[in-house]
């Protein structure tokens, strides 16, 4: 059985309404799925995460590695696009392309075996993930958290037991922004703050201190994320947990990340990072080191769904007879791509998603809806 074809499609979702965050502005939605297909017809979906025709030219260079492998050895050919690149491609948009076809192939072993990812990575020890809600970016340059309010009900509204807002803006319109989430939303929702890096060494350590007080999950990305020392001695400033690594690439970034201390929280783009294969070692390294891990994701329901099977396969550390809810990054932006390319659709039932225990990564896309998203 052996991979003999490698497609992509790049796909565009115009937004009805523009929103913003620290770094840029958001008007469309633009990414890049990769389909790998065996030699009996079989085919898995994956997608990177990146700017999609820049993915697309990685996964094209990718290609002539991976077709002729054996669609059941996936690390044999992860490490062949890995050596075959690691002269220019140590981190960044080619890791990210790789991880595409690696998640595709995960995805099309299951198929071949009939078996869920999750049993794949060695089984599942929870069979459903608690979401947070993302969202509550900026909608108007004159008032950008005019909305957080509705915002933050219709997710409380839908049984979300927690939230991430955004920061970014200066210090006192943020302090002000989480004061009035917190008042919104009360003492039981969990509220994480992310800033995108926006801030230098003082600016987050004055934030975190001012913040403080409203109970918060973490502190996502306060700093720009080659400053490894500073984000260990912003930890040491406050007892907000700090989160970031959505910006790492493969085992060997976590590794600096963890053993600088840099963070509480872990936080590798499945699509990005390495896909599968390299997210295992990576979370080997979080649990040697007692390193909490919460995937980012951002894309379609492909990258949702590999964050389930990945979820559902880490080990809790410390173990204990009531283990605590494991959570997963569940972006409620506006979304085509995420809510019509893929079925069956996710639901979210009591504040928990179920982990798929179909084969592979227990969906399939919609030819038509995928030929519609590629002709925008």
């Amino acid at each position: 059985m052996v991979i003999e074809k490698i497609e992509t499609f790049i796909l565009k979702d115009k937004l009805s309404k523009s929103f913003f965050f620290s770094q840029w502005e958001y008007s469309e939605r633009c990414i890049c799925v990769v389909k790998v297909t065996a030699s009996d017809g079989t085919y898995g979906w994956g997608e990177g995460y990146g700017p999609a025709t820049v993915l697309e030219a990685g996964i094209k260079l990718l290609a002539p590695f991976v077709i002729g492998e054996n669609a059941l050895q996936n690390e044999v050919v992860w490490n062949k696009m890995y050596r075959k690149t690691l002269d220019f491609a140590r981190r960044g948009i080619l890791v990210a392309s790789m991880s595409a076809i690696d998640i595709a192939i995960w995805d099309l072993k299951g198929k071949i075996l009939g078996l869920p990812v999750s049993t794949l990575l060695g089984g599942a020890h929870r069979n459903r993930v608690q979401p947070y809600a993302t969202g509550l970016y900026f909608t108007d340059h004159s008032n950008p958290s005019k909305d957080f309010e509705e915002e933050a009900k219709l997710y409380i509204s839908q049984g979300f037991k927690a939230m991430k807002m955004k920061v970014g803006l200066g210090i006192k319109a943020d302090v002000e922004n989480v004061a009035k989430m917190r008042n919104v939303i009360g003492p039981d929702i969990k509220l994480m703050v992310d800033s995108n890096h926006a801030y230098t060494l003082r600016e987050a350590t004055e934030l975190a201190r001012k913040i403080e007080q409203y109970d918060i999950g973490w502190f996502e990305e306060p700093l720009s994320p080659e400053f490894y020392e500073q984000y260990s001695e912003l930890r040491q400033k406050t007892s907000i947990p700090i989160s970031g690594g959505e910006c790492e690439y493969l085992r060997f970034g976590f590794q600096q990340l963890i053993q600088n201390k840099s963070v509480d929280i872990i936080q590798p783009d499945i699509c990005a990072s390495g896909g599968l294969t390299e997210a295992k070692r990576i979370s080997a390294i979080a649990s040697a080191n007692g390193v909490d891990i919460v995937p980012h994701t951002w894309g379609t329901s492909i990258g949702i769904h590999v964050a389930l099977h990945f979820i559902s396969n880490i080990e809790s550390v410390p173990g204990r007879m009531y283990q605590p809810d494991f959570l997963m990054e569940y972006d409620q932006t506006e979304n085509g791509l995420r809510e019509k390319l893929t079925f069956p659709s996710i639901e979210m039932k009591d504040g928990f998603i179920a982990v798929p225990d179909r084969p592979g990564l227990g969906i399939d896309v919609n030819e038509d809806v995928l030929k519609e998203f590629s002709e925008k």
